[in-house]
């Protein structure tokens, strides 16, 4: 290409030579501008020579491989210290104990005084606990609604995705017959005997406009032992008549038409194994060069024949591979004439493991967006580092906090909404003809556990500036600081108060008054 080129200019040259410099001009600046074919593109750079990479679409790249991503992400889990420390401390702080409901129904839109709405949602809440706190709202009978959104986001992290179903099943004793059965990802794959394609891939069935329109799910696990033959069924993702949303799936996208979820440890899966491996081997040594074995030249062992010097040499075998001899605590082996040992010095423990562990696990933190001080529980930062760590960390438990509430306890919630209105336990009058009407009853917050302080007082001091100047309210600081409800502490409160009082505990207005004022000046002095 580059001579037909010159060869062009030259001929352009002889009958326009004003026109070849314009010519030549053009393609130097051409050559001087900067592209990603001189830097990430570039296959000329010795840096790069060797990077071999394929695109492929989000089927190709993530969804052939999943099946081995999530085998190896849960052996990691099973038996890698610090991946089980990244999923559990995920689950702790977005899950906690569970996201408890909170409804905000549109007052305004409904038509209800601000007292018929607190008393309209203490009463949804109420009968909503007599549902959730207990176990039947599972399927298999064994954890209550909260304890269900610890599973899930357990199993959707671990294996990249889940899956639920909420069936209509009724219970002796029981007032509502909504129940939730939680599906592992390995379950929903393409049915033995079809083929696999676009429109169905790994138990996702989709249509002409890739929607996805059912699932595919085996009756028993795919990989069950001693198991002659496994039967799928087609469940559609909505209902045919109702719109009715059959089949939860809970994952995170990473790249359009994606179908199925990547586990979380993926992009560090290969770091944590060797990771492990070397933790392995480290731990190892620093038990062999703990273990003092003395060994013994003796002459009347080698005239005996005995090549252990009196030990019977079945002891010293190991028992798991009999090509080699045990060591142990102030073990004493006797050796022949002209025996020799040669000795290993481990030089263990290793000074340099813990910083290059530290290194590692820094790396892995910043993939999953964990802190390593949380990852390894080990503050020894300032107050300032370790705060903004959290901080930074929150930002992220946030998110998936949302994320679990809009996509699990929502869905699930609106469900039993229906149910409960149904039936007539919860009032709500225009919920089943008016699209807007339901939107306004089925609004709820979902609160889980606080974030937590370093330092109990400063947080404090903040969380009452921070009302008194108008950025955040009581409700909202009350979530943030401890999790609970403001308006039921005020409630809880005025009843405690009034029992003191009657109780003659309580000291008289004017000796209190000059006892929070007191308190007060000391913080502020304490701030300054």
């Amino acid at each position: 290409m580059n001579v037909i080129a010159r060869t062009i200019d030259k001929a352009i040259a002889v009958f326009s030579p004003n026109r070849a410099m314009r010519r030549m001009r053009a393609r130097q600046s051409i050559n001087v501008m900067q592209n990603y074919a001189q830097h990430g593109a570039s296959r000329r750079k010795n840096s790069l020579a060797g990077w071999q990479t394929k695109s492929g679409s989000a089927l190709v790249d993530i969804e052939k491989n999943v099946d081995l991503l999530r085998e190896r992400s849960r052996d990691l889990y099973m038996g890698a210290p610090i991946a089980t420390s990244a999923i559990k401390t995920l689950r702790t702080n977005v899950v906690g104990s569970g996201l408890h409901l909170n409804p905000q129904i549109d007052a305004e839109y409904l038509g209800m005084t601000p007292e018929e709405a607190d008393g309209w949602e203490q009463k949804t809440e109420r009968e909503f606990k007599l549902w959730a706190e207990d176990i039947s709202c599972d399927m298999q009978r064994m954890h209550n609604f909260y304890e269900l959104q610890q599973l899930a986001f357990l199993s959707q992290m671990m294996s990249g995705d889940v899956f639920i179903l909420l069936p209509i099943r009724e219970r002796v004793g029981q007032v509502y017959d909504l129940r939730i059965q939680i599906i592992e990802a390995d379950r929903v794959c393409t049915p033995s005997g079809k083929q696999e394609g676009v429109r169905l891939y790994n138990g996702v069935e989709v249509n002409d406009w890739g929607e996805v329109v059912a699932y595919h799910i085996a009756k028993n696990h795919p990989n069950n032992e001693n198991m002659m033959r496994n039967e799928w069924i087609r469940i559609e993702k909505f209902g045919e008549m109702t719109g009715r949303q059959n089949v939860l799936h809970l994952m995170e996208a990473e790249r359009p038409e994606q179908r199925r979820g990547v586990p979380i440890l993926a992009p560090v899966i290969e770091t944590l194994k060797q990771l492990a491996r070397y933790t392995d081997a480290e731990l190892m040594a620093a038990v062999l060069s703990a273990m003092h074995t003395f060994f013994i030249t003796s002459e009347s062992n080698a005239a005996s024949g005995d090549m252990f010097g009196g030990i019977p040499e079945e002891d010293l075998m190991d028992d798991d591979n009999e090509e080699t001899i045990e060591t142990g605590n102030g073990n004493i082996v006797f050796l022949g004439e002209g025996e020799k040992v040669q000795e290993s010095d481990p030089g263990r423990p290793n000074s340099g493991f813990e910083n290059f562990a530290t290194a590692m696990c820094r790396q892995i933190g910043a993939a999953l967006e964990i802190p390593y001080e949380l990852l390894l529980k080990n503050f020894t930062s300032s107050y300032s580092a370790s705060r903004g760590a959290l901080l930074e960390a929150w930002k992220m438990f946030r998110m998936r906090r949302e994320w679990l509430a809009n996509d699990f306890c929502q869905p699930i919630y609106e469900e039993w909404l229906t149910e409960a209105i149904a039936k007539g336990r919860v009032h709500a009058p225009g919920f089943f003809t008016d699209p807007l009407a339901r939107k306004a009853y089925s609004q709820a917050e979902w609160n889980g556990p606080s974030q937590g302080q370093i330092d109990p007082l400063k947080e404090v001091n903040a969380a009452e500036k921070r009302v008194r100047n108008g950025f955040t309210t009581r409700a909202q600081e009350t979530v943030a600081l401890a999790g609970g409800d403001f308006a039921k502490n005020v409630r809880t409160r005025a009843i405690e108060e009034k029992m003191m009082r009657e109780g003659g505990l309580l000291e008289d207005d004017d000796k209190k008054e000059q006892v929070l004022e007191h308190g007060k000046d000391e913080r502020e002095d304490g701030d300054d």
